[in-house]
């Protein structure tokens, strides 16, 4: 091979190994599914050293068969210091798209997710988003996994308010398992883009979504 035919190749392996690390392919590997204690299943995804569901979480139950209570009053929603979950407008339509809605008092009582698997923290999300290449880079690529399904909004729940439906298709919200404060939680949103991961942080009476990452060995 002479050297002009080399120098093309090396160019060539450059521009493939650019493409590659800036469209993150590939950035997951496919690796199976697990259930829930209801036996709704999930399909799993590896991205980096971090192995995560890719479906918003749905079950009804706590991870040792303790029922959730489904809230549908509005009032009491916002008002229960209790584990409670509802779907999207109490209609169970959207469950198989959606997910389900959970308070941040059944996220903290660490049997949310299937045995062996955790709300994610924030620092979680933080690997997560930092090695698909930062909050735009990752809502990108992990869109394309089908990590983000539609935007599927929240459930208002400020005690001042009632617990009304808001955002159906333009945001989507999931919890950490991280404090902010005493009363608010950091979260994550992504708008129905997919153009940007956000940080923020909300009362734990809030109906958000919820993935589940599998604990550390």
């Amino acid at each position: 091979m002479n050297k002009t035919n080399k120098t093309g190749l090396v160019t060539s392996l450059a521009i493939l190994i650019l493409t590659i690390i800036t469209q993150g392919i590939p950035a997951q590997e496919k690796k199976g599914k697990v259930a829930d204690v209801d036996g709704n299943e999930y399909n799993t995804v590896l991205v980096g050293k971090q192995e995560w569901i890719l479906e918003n979480l749905k079950v009804t139950r706590l991870n040792d068969g303790t029922a959730i209570p489904n809230i549908t009053d509005m009032t009491e929603w916002v008002r229960t210091n209790s584990p409670s979950y509802c779907f999207y407008d109490n209609n169970i339509s959207n469950k198989e798209e959606f997910g389900g809605l959970y308070n941040w008092y059944a996220v903290n009582t660490g049997k949310l997710c299937p045995e062996g698997w955790r709300v994610p923290t924030d620092n979680d999300w933080e690997t997560l988003i930092n090695y698909l290449g930062g909050n735009e880079m990752a809502a990108k690529k992990l869109g394309k996994m089908g990590f983000f399904v539609a935007p599927g909004g929240y459930r208002y729940g400020y005690y001042w308010g009632e617990g009304i439906f808001y955002e159906k298709g333009i945001n989507g919200y999931w919890w950490t398992s991280t404090k902010a404060t005493d009363t608010h939680i950091w979260s994550r949103t992504i708008n129905y883009k997919n153009t940007r991961i956000y940080r923020s942080y909300f009362s734990g009476n809030n109906g958000f979504y919820v993935k589940c990452i599998k604990c550390n060995d």
